[in-house]
Formats: C-alpha cells, structure tokens, sequence
C-alpha cells in the first residue's frame, strides 16, 4: 500500500492549492471588481472561482497550452506557449496590456497570477523581438539558474513584468491574488513581477499571496498523519542542482525509517546542447531512484505541483528501490529521464492540476 499512500499524500498537498479553493476564499468579502485578468498556469481555475462569485464581470485569460477547460462564456481565452513563448504570447501581452489601459477612472481590476506568466504573456521593449525572447527562454532554462535569477532577466526586457502592466492602470483600485511557485513567495518574482505595482501608484493596490508551498506541505503532512505515518521531516529544502539534491537525500533515504519525508521547492538543472525527454522533476526522481537502488519498502514521489515537468506532459516521476536500471546514467546524462521513467512504469502523469507552487517529493517507507 506504500505507494497508493505516497500518491495519496502527494495530491492531497496539491489538492489543498488548488486556484479555485484559493481564490474563492480569498473572495469572500471581496468588492465586485469591473473586470478581472488571470494569467498564468492556474488562470482558469482561479478566474472560474472570481466568475463564480462575480458572474457578471468581464474576464480574460491568458494560460498554457491545454489549462483552459471549464470556463464559462464571458471568459475570453488565450492559450500559449510554455516553457519557450511563442507570438500567442506576445499577443497575450498585448491584450493584457490594452484591457489594463482600457479600464476608466474610479474602476477596479481584479488581476489573478499564478506561475507559468512569464512565458505566457510577454510584451517586448522597442528594439527586442520574438526570437530575442525565444532565444533567452531558451538560454534561462538550460542555465542551472533560479527562478528569481531568471525572472530578473526576463523584466529588463519586458513592458509587462516587473510593474509594467499595472503602470497603463489609470482607474481606481487593484487587487492581486497570486499562487507562488517561488522561493520566499515574493510578488516580484511571481511571474517576473507581472502582477507587481508600479513605483508610486495613484491607485488602491492591495496583493495577497492565496496559495504556495508550504500549504500544500502542510496538507501532506496532515495526510500522511491520518494514514498512520509518522512525519520525519518538512522542509521546503530542493532549491539547488538536483544531483547535488540527490547525493544530499541519498543517505537519508537509505536509512529513513517508517515515516514520511515531506519536502518542497524548485531543483534546477544544467541542461546538454541537445538534451532529450523530461524535466527536473523526472531527473531529480531518476537520480534518486540511483541512491536508492536495491532499498526495500520505500516509494518516492517528484513531481511539479501544476501537473507539468518541463516540456512534457508528465508531472515527474514515481520510484522506488527496483526502478534503477542499465541506462539509467546515460538517461540522465542526456537528459532523457522521461524516457527512462515511461520505460520502467514510472512517469508520474495528473494533467494540469489548476495550480503551480514549484514542486512536491513525497518519500514514504512503509
């Protein structure tokens, strides 16, 4: 049953962030806005949660590829490119920007970010194009760098990210709900700041963070302590190279005793010229699937909180002492982990998950 319950605990700590829950709480007594904006992974649910309690308002939502089910009539839709934006998402940027601009005095916006914005909604600066953009997307996620420190090269070249949307607001109040997938859930990192304030407003602005990481640890702990399993540790504790994660949590994996481990955050990943199928999330899985090779009685869960690992349609990976394999160090030489984990039976696969607080491992010794 350990991996039914490594499963189990490892949805319900993303089940406990999911858009709509959020953002239908944070509503509650919330003014009736004049219209709402939601970019990002998780814009549809969270906008379909706004709509529920606002059915009448206008709204617009830019998200990925395939996130955009379930809304209703008055919603207008953009779907884009992600990881590496596409001209959808200068189109995206460019409708974000004109219904901001739109908007008449004494009006109020009601702007809804989750994760996943920075590609999907871009306006460039005079001078930068498509391909510039493209080229930089590109370069950031083979970089090994942080989210915070590719965000903060996204903004120099933006008019959207880092305040530029909300400096074309002339109405009366913003207010901004944001999932986090970032370290430290800082609004200016969410998105590349797309959802931030300008310097010195002339308008309400008030922002909330409605869901992040250590919501969704909690729920898995809380899970894992109704099925019976003692929790040894939580910790928002994956931000750094994931084989540095690997040999790290090796050791304590091998030795863990009958418990959970609960831990959150963002890996990253230094990627080859021509690198094959998968994620961080799939590598990071892959590598400890190495550490624990031959270790009985415990089951590892990685994924990516939003259902995406990467440019696949796996959300990570689920392992344990037998899914080592030959060909397993060339996969992850070439950063081919997804094809390895399909291979073995291992892929962990949700579908967008209306939600995106960086990622999740679950490892369960039962």
């Amino acid at each position: 049953m350990s991996r039914a319950d490594a499963l189990a605990i490892w949805h319900a700590g993303v089940a406990a962030v999911g858009g709509h829950a959020a953002v239908a709480s944070a509503l509650r007594d919330a003014h009736r806005p004049d219209r709402i904006l939601a970019v990002g992974k998780a814009a549809a649910d969270m906008t379909r949660a706004a709509l529920d309690r606002f059915p009448d308002v206008p709204a617009l939502v830019v998200t990925k590829d395939g996130h955009g089910a379930g809304l209703p009539p008055q919603a207008r839709l953009i779907e884009s490119a992600h990881p590496v934006p596409d001209d959808r998402s200068l189109a995206a940027g460019r409708a974000l920007r004109a219904a901001v601009a739109e908007m008449p005095a004494g009006s109020r916006l009601l702007l809804l970010v989750s994760g996943g914005a920075s590609a999907l909604a871009e306006d460039l600066v005079e001078g930068k194009t498509l391909a510039d953009l493209a080229a930089l997307n590109r370069a950031l996620l083979a970089s090994g760098k942080d989210i915070t420190a590719m965000n903060a090269e996204r903004r120099r070249i933006s008019r959207v990210k880092g305040g530029g949307l909300l400096a074309g607001f002339t109405g009366g109040a913003v207010t901004v709900l944001a999932i986090s997938d970032v370290p430290g859930d800082d609004l200016g990192v969410i998105g590349s700041g797309i959802g931030s304030a300008p310097d010195a407003p002339d308008f309400a602005y008030d922002a909330r963070i409605v869901a992040s990481n250590a919501t969704a640890r909690a729920a898995a702990r809380a899970k894992a302590q109704r099925l019976g399993y003692p929790v040894l540790d939580e910790q928002e504790a994956l931000h750094d190279d994931l084989h540095r994660l690997a040999a790290h949590w090796g050791p304590r994996l091998r030795a863990m005793a009958r418990g959970a481990l609960i831990l959150g955050g963002e890996p990253t990943v230094v990627l080859p010229e021509n690198p094959g199928r998968g994620g961080r999330n799939q590598a990071l899985a892959l590598a400890l699937a190495r550490e624990i090779a031959g270790t009985e009685g415990l089951q590892l869960v990685v994924g990516g909180t939003d259902g995406s690992d990467g440019p696949t349609d796996a959300a990570g990976g689920i392992v344990d002492g037998t899914t080592w394999a030959e060909g397993g160090q060339q996969a992850l030489d070439r950063a081919d982990a997804g094809t390895f984990l399909a291979a073995r039976g291992a892929l962990l696969v949700t579908g967008p998950t209306g939600t995106n607080v960086m990622d999740l491992l679950i490892a369960l010794r039962g």
